[in-house]
């Protein structure tokens, strides 16, 4: 499990409004992975049932396809975004947003579990420290974007 919690000077409805886009997801990768939308998104906001497809590039520039539902939405609240094809053998991640005095608290919770166990965990530190780096890289960028609070 990986949990990042994140305070942001924006109100929840912003926050919302930016987190919810999954093609702002864009703007909070790194260059490095490559993130390429290889479906059609219909609307701007999450909301469930939908259906996000790309191709990361986390290894050796090798293309990887990713598929992920967005299972539950309660705006501005909460959305899940569940894999259903791709490279973990279970990959759920609830991104939370609280209001709080002079802003919002984000807070993402990811489950992950890696596939081809038990040989798959021989690269659980390699993955974990990824996943590491790919949340400071958001947390940066975020911080950027929004500004933060102290």
């Amino acid at each position: 499990m990986l949990k990042q919690v994140q305070r942001l000077p924006i109100s929840i409805d912003a926050a919302w409004d930016f987190f919810s886009h999954p093609r702002n997801l864009a703007q909070i990768t790194p260059e490095y992975l490559s993130l390429k939308f290889t479906n059609e998104l219909f609307r701007d906001e999450a909301y469930a049932g939908q259906i996000i497809t790309y191709k990361v590039r986390p290894l050796l520039n090798i293309p990887l396809f990713w598929m992920t539902e967005i299972t539950q939405v309660q705006k501005p609240h909460f959305f899940v975004d569940e894999q259903r094809k791709g490279p973990y053998a279970l990959w759920h991640h609830e991104h939370h947003f609280k209001e709080i005095e002079g802003g919002v608290e984000m807070t993402d919770i990811i489950h992950y579990r890696l596939p081809f166990a038990p040989f798959g965990n021989l690269a659980s530190g390699f993955v974990r420290r990824q996943l590491d780096q790919l949340f400071a890289f958001r947390r940066k960028k975020v911080e950027e974007l929004f500004g933060k609070l102290p």
